[in-house]
Protein backbone atom coordinates (compact mmCIF):
# COMPACT_ATOMS: atom_id res chain seq x y z
CA UNK A 1 0.00 0.00 0.00
CA UNK A 2 2.82 2.33 -0.95
CA UNK A 3 1.08 4.14 -3.80
CA UNK A 4 -2.53 5.26 -3.38
CA UNK A 5 -4.55 6.97 -6.10
CA UNK A 6 -7.35 9.31 -4.99
CA UNK A 7 -9.57 10.71 -7.77
CA UNK A 8 -11.17 13.96 -6.71
CA UNK A 9 -14.00 16.16 -7.95
CA UNK A 10 -13.36 18.40 -4.92
CA UNK A 11 -16.59 17.18 -3.28
CA UNK A 12 -17.13 16.32 0.38
CA UNK A 13 -17.16 12.60 -0.42
CA UNK A 14 -13.87 12.87 -2.32
CA UNK A 15 -12.36 14.57 0.73
CA UNK A 16 -13.56 11.69 2.93
CA UNK A 17 -11.65 9.34 0.63
CA UNK A 18 -8.57 11.56 0.79
CA UNK A 19 -8.65 11.52 4.60
CA UNK A 20 -8.69 7.72 4.61
CA UNK A 21 -5.85 7.66 2.08
CA UNK A 22 -3.87 10.04 4.27
CA UNK A 23 -4.31 7.79 7.30
CA UNK A 24 -3.11 4.77 5.35
CA UNK A 25 -0.20 6.65 3.77
CA UNK A 26 1.02 7.75 7.21
CA UNK A 27 0.52 4.31 8.71
CA UNK A 28 2.32 2.42 5.92
CA UNK A 29 4.78 5.07 4.71
CA UNK A 30 2.99 5.54 1.42
CA UNK A 31 2.39 8.38 -1.03
CA UNK A 32 -0.76 9.74 -2.63
CA UNK A 33 -1.53 10.51 -6.27
CA UNK A 34 -4.33 13.07 -6.28
CA UNK A 35 -6.10 13.06 -9.63
CA UNK A 36 -8.66 15.45 -11.05
CA UNK A 37 -10.30 14.71 -14.39
CA UNK A 38 -10.86 17.91 -16.39
CA UNK A 39 -14.10 17.70 -18.36
CA UNK A 40 -13.47 19.41 -21.70
CA UNK A 41 -15.23 19.14 -25.08
CA UNK A 42 -13.66 16.36 -27.18
CA UNK A 43 -12.41 18.77 -29.84
CA UNK A 44 -10.35 20.59 -27.20
CA UNK A 45 -8.42 17.53 -26.04
CA UNK A 46 -5.00 17.25 -27.74
CA UNK A 47 -4.92 13.43 -27.51
CA UNK A 48 -8.10 13.34 -29.60
CA UNK A 49 -6.93 15.70 -32.32
CA UNK A 50 -7.77 19.05 -30.73
CA UNK A 51 -5.56 22.11 -30.43
CA UNK A 52 -2.87 22.30 -27.80
CA UNK A 53 -4.29 23.04 -24.38
CA UNK A 54 -2.06 26.06 -23.99
CA UNK A 55 -3.82 27.79 -26.88
CA UNK A 56 -7.32 27.33 -25.52
CA UNK A 57 -8.51 29.99 -23.03
CA UNK A 58 -11.21 27.69 -21.63
CA UNK A 59 -8.71 24.92 -20.96
CA UNK A 60 -6.28 27.37 -19.37
CA UNK A 61 -9.04 28.69 -17.15
CA UNK A 62 -10.11 25.24 -15.93
CA UNK A 63 -6.51 24.13 -15.43
CA UNK A 64 -5.88 27.17 -13.23
CA UNK A 65 -9.11 26.57 -11.35
CA UNK A 66 -8.17 22.95 -10.71
CA UNK A 67 -4.71 23.89 -9.42
CA UNK A 68 -6.25 26.50 -7.11
CA UNK A 69 -8.51 23.78 -5.74
CA UNK A 70 -5.48 21.52 -5.28
CA UNK A 71 -3.72 24.22 -3.28
CA UNK A 72 -6.78 24.53 -1.06
CA UNK A 73 -6.94 20.76 -0.50
CA UNK A 74 -3.22 20.38 0.15
CA UNK A 75 -3.35 22.99 2.91
CA UNK A 76 -5.41 20.68 5.11
CA UNK A 77 -3.68 19.60 8.31
CA UNK A 78 -4.27 15.87 7.84
CA UNK A 79 -2.05 15.89 4.73
CA UNK A 80 1.02 17.34 6.42
CA UNK A 81 4.12 15.18 6.08
CA UNK A 82 2.71 13.08 3.20
CA UNK A 83 4.21 13.02 -0.29
CA UNK A 84 1.41 14.01 -2.67
CA UNK A 85 1.54 14.15 -6.45
CA UNK A 86 -1.17 16.27 -8.05
CA UNK A 87 -2.33 15.43 -11.57
CA UNK A 88 -4.91 16.87 -13.94
CA UNK A 89 -5.98 14.61 -16.80
CA UNK A 90 -8.26 15.12 -19.79
CA UNK A 91 -9.59 11.60 -20.29
CA UNK A 92 -12.92 10.28 -19.11
CA UNK A 93 -12.74 9.56 -15.40
CA UNK A 94 -12.43 5.78 -15.55
CA UNK A 95 -9.89 5.82 -18.41
CA UNK A 96 -7.77 8.47 -16.71
CA UNK A 97 -7.72 6.47 -13.49
CA UNK A 98 -6.77 3.29 -15.34
CA UNK A 99 -3.94 5.10 -17.14
CA UNK A 100 -2.62 6.71 -13.95
CA UNK A 101 -2.64 3.37 -12.12
CA UNK A 102 -0.56 1.81 -14.87
CA UNK A 103 1.83 4.73 -15.27
CA UNK A 104 2.67 4.99 -11.57
CA UNK A 105 2.22 1.33 -10.56
CA UNK A 106 -0.53 2.26 -8.09
CA UNK A 107 -1.44 -0.30 -5.41
CA UNK A 108 -4.95 0.89 -4.58
CA UNK A 109 -7.59 3.39 -5.65
CA UNK A 110 -9.56 5.11 -2.88
CA UNK A 111 -12.55 7.14 -4.00
CA UNK A 112 -15.65 8.75 -2.58
CA UNK A 113 -19.12 7.77 -3.69
CA UNK A 114 -22.25 9.87 -4.01
CA UNK A 115 -24.39 6.72 -4.02
CA UNK A 116 -27.61 7.24 -2.10
CA UNK A 117 -28.10 3.81 -0.58
CA UNK A 118 -27.27 0.16 -0.80
CA UNK A 119 -24.48 -1.46 -2.75
CA UNK A 120 -26.23 -1.32 -6.10
CA UNK A 121 -26.93 2.41 -5.87
CA UNK A 122 -23.34 2.87 -4.78
CA UNK A 123 -22.03 1.64 -8.12
CA UNK A 124 -24.43 0.97 -10.94
CA UNK A 125 -24.49 3.66 -13.62
CA UNK A 126 -21.99 5.86 -11.83
CA UNK A 127 -18.38 6.84 -12.39
CA UNK A 128 -17.56 4.63 -9.43
CA UNK A 129 -18.99 1.59 -11.21
CA UNK A 130 -16.98 2.40 -14.34
CA UNK A 131 -13.80 2.70 -12.30
CA UNK A 132 -14.52 -0.58 -10.50
CA UNK A 133 -15.15 -2.23 -13.86
CA UNK A 134 -11.94 -1.00 -15.49
CA UNK A 135 -9.39 -0.77 -12.65
CA UNK A 136 -6.86 -3.58 -12.37
CA UNK A 137 -6.11 -2.78 -8.72
CA UNK A 138 -8.38 -2.92 -5.66
CA UNK A 139 -10.82 -0.01 -5.39
CA UNK A 140 -11.83 1.14 -1.90
CA UNK A 141 -15.10 3.12 -1.91
CA UNK A 142 -15.74 5.54 0.95
CA UNK A 143 -19.12 7.15 1.60
CA UNK A 144 -18.69 8.95 4.90
CA UNK A 145 -16.13 10.39 7.29
CA UNK A 146 -13.72 8.06 9.13
CA UNK A 147 -11.71 9.79 11.84
CA UNK A 148 -9.84 6.56 12.56
CA UNK A 149 -9.90 4.11 9.67
CA UNK A 150 -9.21 0.69 11.13
CA UNK A 151 -10.28 -2.74 9.90
CA UNK A 152 -10.87 -5.51 12.42
CA UNK A 153 -13.71 -7.47 10.79
CA UNK A 154 -13.58 -7.81 7.02
CA UNK A 155 -16.48 -9.49 5.17
CA UNK A 156 -15.42 -11.20 1.93
CA UNK A 157 -18.61 -12.07 0.06
CA UNK A 158 -18.34 -14.46 -2.87
CA UNK A 159 -19.91 -17.36 -4.73
CA UNK A 160 -16.55 -19.10 -4.11
CA UNK A 161 -16.06 -20.22 -7.67
CA UNK A 162 -12.57 -20.83 -9.03
CA UNK A 163 -12.33 -17.50 -10.86
CA UNK A 164 -12.42 -15.66 -7.53
CA UNK A 165 -9.29 -17.32 -6.07
CA UNK A 166 -6.96 -14.52 -7.14
CA UNK A 167 -9.23 -11.92 -5.57
CA UNK A 168 -9.22 -13.87 -2.32
CA UNK A 169 -5.42 -13.77 -2.34
CA UNK A 170 -5.61 -9.98 -2.62
CA UNK A 171 -8.16 -9.90 0.20
CA UNK A 172 -5.95 -11.95 2.53
CA UNK A 173 -2.97 -9.71 1.82
CA UNK A 174 -5.09 -6.71 2.75
CA UNK A 175 -6.36 -8.45 5.88
CA UNK A 176 -2.79 -9.25 6.94
CA UNK A 177 -1.83 -5.60 6.45
CA UNK A 178 -4.69 -4.50 8.72
CA UNK A 179 -4.35 -7.51 11.06
CA UNK A 180 -8.03 -8.17 10.41
CA UNK A 181 -10.22 -11.25 10.55
CA UNK A 182 -11.88 -12.29 7.28
CA UNK A 183 -15.49 -13.43 7.39
CA UNK A 184 -16.03 -15.67 4.37
CA UNK A 185 -19.67 -15.08 3.45
CA UNK A 186 -21.86 -17.22 1.22
CA UNK A 187 -25.36 -15.80 0.85
CA UNK A 188 -28.13 -18.35 0.26
CA UNK A 189 -31.19 -17.05 -1.58
CA UNK A 190 -34.55 -18.75 -2.35
CA UNK A 191 -33.87 -18.73 -6.09
CA UNK A 192 -30.41 -20.24 -5.76
CA UNK A 193 -30.60 -22.41 -2.70
CA UNK A 194 -27.52 -24.39 -1.68
CA UNK A 195 -27.37 -26.67 1.35
CA UNK A 196 -25.13 -25.61 4.21
CA UNK A 197 -22.99 -28.73 3.78
CA UNK A 198 -22.46 -28.06 0.06
CA UNK A 199 -21.71 -24.37 0.56
CA UNK A 200 -19.29 -25.11 3.41
CA UNK A 201 -17.47 -27.72 1.35
CA UNK A 202 -17.20 -25.30 -1.58
CA UNK A 203 -15.67 -22.62 0.64
CA UNK A 204 -13.17 -25.03 2.19
CA UNK A 205 -12.12 -26.21 -1.25
CA UNK A 206 -11.84 -22.60 -2.38
CA UNK A 207 -9.37 -21.67 0.40
CA UNK A 208 -7.44 -24.94 0.59
CA UNK A 209 -4.30 -23.50 -1.03
CA UNK A 210 -4.23 -20.40 1.18
CA UNK A 211 -2.19 -20.28 4.37
CA UNK A 212 -4.27 -17.43 5.81
CA UNK A 213 -5.75 -18.72 9.06
CA UNK A 214 -7.58 -15.76 10.63
CA UNK A 215 -10.99 -16.44 9.10
CA UNK A 216 -14.49 -17.66 9.85
CA UNK A 217 -16.99 -19.29 7.48
CA UNK A 218 -20.60 -18.07 7.35
CA UNK A 219 -23.60 -19.37 5.40
CA UNK A 220 -26.28 -16.68 5.56
CA UNK A 221 -29.87 -16.89 4.27
CA UNK A 222 -31.60 -13.85 2.84
CA UNK A 223 -33.96 -12.66 0.11
CA UNK A 224 -31.14 -11.46 -2.14
CA UNK A 225 -27.35 -11.49 -2.25
CA UNK A 226 -27.19 -7.77 -1.61
CA UNK A 227 -29.52 -7.91 1.38
CA UNK A 228 -27.53 -10.82 2.76
CA UNK A 229 -24.23 -8.96 2.53
CA UNK A 230 -25.64 -5.83 4.15
CA UNK A 231 -27.60 -7.62 6.87
CA UNK A 232 -24.77 -9.95 7.82
CA UNK A 233 -22.25 -7.08 7.85
CA UNK A 234 -24.56 -5.12 10.14
CA UNK A 235 -25.03 -8.06 12.51
CA UNK A 236 -21.30 -8.57 13.07
CA UNK A 237 -20.44 -4.85 12.93
CA UNK A 238 -18.12 -5.29 9.95
CA UNK A 239 -15.59 -2.55 9.21
CA UNK A 240 -15.22 -3.40 5.52
CA UNK A 241 -17.10 -5.33 2.82
CA UNK A 242 -15.11 -6.96 0.02
CA UNK A 243 -16.53 -8.27 -3.26
CA UNK A 244 -15.14 -9.49 -6.57
CA UNK A 245 -15.92 -7.93 -9.93
CA UNK A 246 -16.00 -9.43 -13.40
CA UNK A 247 -14.46 -6.73 -15.56
CA UNK A 248 -16.78 -5.64 -18.35
CA UNK A 249 -19.80 -7.06 -16.61
CA UNK A 250 -19.25 -4.62 -13.78
CA UNK A 251 -20.99 -5.74 -10.62
CA UNK A 252 -24.58 -5.47 -11.79
CA UNK A 253 -24.74 -9.26 -12.07
CA UNK A 254 -23.98 -9.51 -8.36
CA UNK A 255 -27.29 -8.02 -7.28
CA UNK A 256 -30.85 -9.15 -7.90
CA UNK A 257 -33.04 -7.01 -5.72
CA UNK A 258 -33.52 -3.67 -4.02
CA UNK A 259 -33.06 -2.90 -0.36
CA UNK A 260 -35.35 -1.21 2.10
CA UNK A 261 -34.74 2.20 3.65
CA UNK A 262 -33.66 0.74 6.99
CA UNK A 263 -30.50 -0.62 5.29
CA UNK A 264 -29.33 2.77 4.02
CA UNK A 265 -27.08 3.43 6.99
CA UNK A 266 -25.65 -0.08 6.90
CA UNK A 267 -24.55 0.49 3.30
CA UNK A 268 -22.34 3.35 4.41
CA UNK A 269 -19.68 0.85 5.38
CA UNK A 270 -16.56 1.02 3.20
CA UNK A 271 -16.58 -1.40 0.28
CA UNK A 272 -13.51 -2.72 -1.53
CA UNK A 273 -13.64 -4.45 -4.90
CA UNK A 274 -11.13 -6.87 -6.39
CA UNK A 275 -10.86 -7.49 -10.13
CA UNK A 276 -11.20 -11.10 -11.26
Amino acid sequence: MKKILVPTDFSEQANYALEVAAQLAKRYDGEIYLLHMLDLPLNQIPELGGDTVGNIPEAMFFMKLAHNKFEEILSQDFLKGITIHETVDFHQTFQGIKNTCKEHDVDMVIMGSHGASGLKEMFIGSNTEKVVRSAEVPVLVIKNNHENFTINDFVFASDFKNDSRETYKQATELAQTFEAKIHLLFVNTPNRFTTTATANARILDFIKDSDFSNYEIHIFNDESVENGILNFSHIIGADLIGISTHGRQGIAHFFNGSISEDLVNHAKRPVITFKI
